[in-house]
């Protein structure tokens, strides 16, 4: 067996297979594109199911890739087993209704053992089949010479998932040697059994069988080859460690973890484990962040939320106390990137997420931990062992613990999580979510009326804001229908049509259809399922039927606002990608003719001088009039110009590019100016975050900014007049005005001290002994909770033992604080029983430490009342 690296394993299995014919599928981001099914790409056959299951024709039917994969579905195992990982890659060989059960398995092991490649010693390489499955036993047996006693039948060799193609698999497993196991009398011990000896590394799924509904088999009429060898698991048998983790893939990680950390690997199965947690959930982190995903509370940012935080728990047990995971980042780049350059050309925006995140999450961690200790304590005191589920919740909610994190704290120290109780929770707060999220109702039209209407409708509202058009279809009350009359809300559908239907984050146009006997205003326009412009309308005069010819008008006022605002987005998207980085995507838009909406992914507010820097950049592709133009391209031929795509958009084989120039190129099919001069002028109007990770700019142009423009200068002339200064020394005026009232602040505040010092002074002769107790109970003048307070302070500071009952009335509300000196404190007295006792004779409620606490009331009439409980207390009446 040869001396081979990571980077030469991978690299061999591509060339191998190229040799037989393959082409090469290029790894996919992690992020899944048009397949809701799956959270991650999780295999190397999740992105080539568009060749599976008929939807794509590949040019070649054999198909080689190294695909990046995660799967989290086990993520408490990883760092306590020797190949547990969220982060892996997949190496695979596939065909699609070409070679079969032969070719992939003298394939496989020509590349295992041949000296050209791999080079396993045969003697060490067993295989497992499906009972069923003569044709692959025959196959290892007679073709590739393998002995009966090393090819094993399984019953769980079938690979299903459901309905669709399924098959039987064959697993090849490789004889790791005595070491890992020699016990004749284990009933595990053998390929294809729980044991550490036999190490599976390749699976061969023959899919020939379609799963049918009733759950009958049939053969498929194109046999498929699918299978899957981990990388990790590969270069650990060749490279002859332990565990995946002392390969290069890992190691490199594990060793920069010592420098920081000051510990060494391999000393105990304790702090082994946080190095291979670090070591794996840096990897998955860092990948998933140069693919576009963020840290966030839902979904995969989630995810990465929880392998980021999981990695700083066990961190804590190498005595890592402060951010340290971002400085691992340049070493994932460092390992990975003669294959995926992604890192490393993402580099500095990957290590400003997670230095963040990791920041964030230490501000909290501590206390959280507190917490969580506390609420242990007090349920074994309790004699409970279940950690309550609005605890689980409070640590998520208050201290950005992820549910799997806390449920791992506490089983380590012997607790149940109550996750039920978790769950309830959380589906409260989504309630109480959706209690106040505001309703929005759409056409509410989309129903199997439309999708049997598949009549033509043809736009041409690029060219055209006007055109005769045919009435093709009404629908009315959910039926089709043959006429409309006046004062009726309908649905309509034209031959052709100048009114844009609601699409890609422009508005619907709106406008009129006339003949000369009514008029109907459009107010929405719609696509139909089969693609037509379905137009909302309400007929204003006369009656409309089906057949009737109609003059089609946009409102040509509002559509010159709507396309400057959209040619506006394309120049901002640039403008963020050149001065926040190429990270930068759009997540979400809006365009309408008042204003625009941007939403982009980017971590961290944007600076002010980084929005007047973007809005000085779209101005200026402004100024310079550069040329707008359209042009129709094929998918892969805009993609290879640079074009931008909106992530998740379907698009065709033609896909309409907007050029502005030579500085923005987007995929977009709608409406736009035929120069950038035409849009006039561009103003922020704000930035704000709206999720982890995603940003929106809101800004206006042309018209709406100049009025924006004059508002504001109209707000700073009007100031200007009150300040009596003119407009530019505003400014200036303001500053000596803060100056002025901070000099008079500390001036009230020092006599507000004196007064209160001298009325606390005046009241000193005031108290009452009750029960051997100094008591004093007054009503006293205090302009806020902060001078009653300092009053009490001043009074406590002159009496070296007593109980004080302050009182104030505020508005219609009571304010009370009381106050117990030391040596009472010690005797049982308590001024958070005292004040919370006072208050709820005036209708109220508080609380506080035993030296020192406040409350509220809502009666002033009873503050006598109140004031006498601080009698009754300390006699004992009450």
């Amino acid at each position: 067996m040869k001396n081979l690296s990571s980077v030469e394993v991978r690299q061999m299995f591509i060339d191998f297979f190229k040799e037989k014919g393959h082409g090469v599928e290029p790894s996919a981001s992690l992020i899944p594109h048009e397949d809701p099914t799956l959270l991650w790409i999780n295999s190397g056959v999740a992105t080539l199911k568009k060749y599976f299951d008929g939807r794509v024709v590949p040019e070649n039917p054999r198909i080689v890739n190294v695909q990046k994969s995660i799967r989290t579905n086990d993520i408490e195992n990883v760092g306590f087993t020797a190949r547990h990982h969220t982060f892996f890659e997949m190496l695979g060989n596939f065909s699609i209704g070409d070679y079969f059960k032969k070719e992939a398995i003298e394939w496989g092991w020509e590349f295992l053992t041949s000296d050209k490649w791999i080079g396993f010693d045969e003697n060490k390489l067993s295989v497992t089949v499906h009972p069923q499955d003569d044709e692959a036993y025959n196959i290892w047996k007679d073709k590739i010479g393998l002995p009966e006693e090393r090819i094993i039948r399984i019953e769980e060799n079938f690979w299903d998932i459901g309905e669709g193609p399924s098959g039987p698999n064959t697993e090849i497993f490789y004889d790791r040697g005595e070491s890992f196991g020699n016990n004749p009398e284990d009933p595990e011990l053998y390929p294809g059994g729980e044991n550490e000896r036999y190490l599976e590394i390749w699976n061969l799924v023959f899919s020939q069988f379609n799963h049918n509904p009733d759950n009958t088999y049939t053969p498929l009429p194109k046999k498929n080859i699918d299978t899957g060898m981990g990388l990790e698991r590969i270069v650990s048998v060749v490279q002859g460690t332990r565990t995946n983790f002392e390969t290069d893939l890992f190691l490199p990680l594990i060793k920069h973890t010592e420098e920081i950390s000051g510990r060494s690997y391999d000393e105990n199965e304790t702090t082994d484990a946080a190095f291979k947690v670090i070591a794996d959930h840096i990897r998955t982190v860092a990948f998933s962040i140069g693919d576009g995903a963020l840290p966030s509370n839902e979904g995969r940012g989630y995810v990465l939320r929880r392998l980021l935080r999981r990695a700083v728990r066990f961190a804590k047990q190498l005595g890592i106390d402060e951010p340290f995971l971002y400085k691992l980042v340049p070493a994932v780049a460092g390992i990975m990137e003669d294959f995926y350059p992604e890192v490393k050309n993402k580099e500095n925006f990957i290590q400003t997420v997670i230095k963040s995140e990791e920041q964030r999450f230490h501000e909290t961690l501590n206390e959280g931990l507190d917490i969580l200790s506390s609420i242990m304590k007090r349920e074994t005191e309790k004699g409970s062992q279940v950690f309550p589920g609005e605890d689980v919740f409070l640590l998520y909610d208050t201290y950005g613990f992820p549910k799997e994190l806390t449920v791992e704290y506490v089983e380590a120290e012997g607790f149940t999580a109550d996750e039920e109780g978790f769950r309830k929770e959380m589906e409260n707060q989504r309630e109480r979510a959706r209690s106040a999220r505001q309703k929005t109702d759409s056409m509410q039209i989309q129903n199997s009326v439309l999708g049997d209407i598949h009549t033509e409708s043809k736009f041409v509202g690029y060219d055209l804001l006007e055109t005769e058009s045919v009435v093709t279809t009404i629908v009315k009350e959910g039926a089709i229908a043959e006429k409309a009359e006046k004062g009726e809300t309908v649905y309509l559908m034209l031959d052709r049509t100048p009114f844009y239907a609601e699409s890609g984050g422009q508005i619907a146009d709106r406008g009129f259809l006339s003949t000369e006997e009514a008029t109907l205003e459009v107010t929405d326009v719609q696509n139909a399922p089969n693609n037509q412009n379905l137009h909302e309308v309400t007929v204003k005069e006369g009656s409309i039927g089906q057949g009737e010819e109609v003059r089609a008008t946009v409102d040509r006022s509002s559509r010159s606002f709507i396309v400057k605002n959209h040619t506006a987005t394309h120049l901002l998207h640039q403008a963020l990608k050149d001065i926040l980085g190429e990270h930068v995507n759009q997540a979400g838009s809006l365009v309408e003719s008042e204003r625009l909406r941007f939403d982009f992914s980017h971590f961290g507010a944007v600076t002010e001088d980084e929005l007047k820097e973007i809005e000085n950049a779209v101005n200026e592709k402004i100024w310079q009039a550069l040329p707008v133009s359209v042009d129709y391209k094929t998918l892969e031929e805009a993609k290879r110009e640079g074009a931008m795509a909106l992530f998740g958009e379907k698009y065709g084989e033609e896909v309409r590019v907007i050029s502005i120039s030579d500085y923005s190129l987007e995929l977009c099919g709608g409406c736009h100016v035929a120069n950038t001069s035409e849009i006039g002028v561009f103003k922020i109007q704000s930035e704000t975050g709206i999720g982890a990770g995603t940003r929106r700019i809101e800004a206006l142009t042309s018209k709406a900014a100049y009025e924006l423009t004059n508002e504001r200068e109209a707000v700073l002339r009007e100031s200007g007049e009150l300040l009596k200064a003119r407009m530019e020394q505003v400014p200036e005026r303001i500053q000596t005005l803060h100056q002025e009232i901070r000099e008079m602040k500390k001036e009230n505040e020092s006599l507000t001290s004196r007064l209160s010092n001298l009325e606390a002074s005046s009241i000193l002769d005031e108290f009452k002994e009750v029960n051997g107790v100094n008591v004093l109970a007054k009503q006293v003048e205090a302009k806020d909770m902060n001078a009653l307070r300092a009053m009490m302070d001043d009074l406590k500071q002159k009496v070296s033992s007593g109980i004080i009952l302050l009182a104030t009335p505020s508005g219609n509300k009571v304010q009370l604080t009381a106050g117990v000196s030391k040596d009472l404190v010690e005797k049982g007295y308590h001024a958070g029983n005292l004040v919370k006792g006072a208050a709820s004779r005036c209708g109220g409620g508080g609380g506080g430490r035993p030296d020192m606490a406040q409350a509220g009331g809502k009666d002033t009439s009873r503050i006598s009342e109140a004031l006498d409980y601080a009698y009754d207390y300390v006699s004992g009446t009450v």
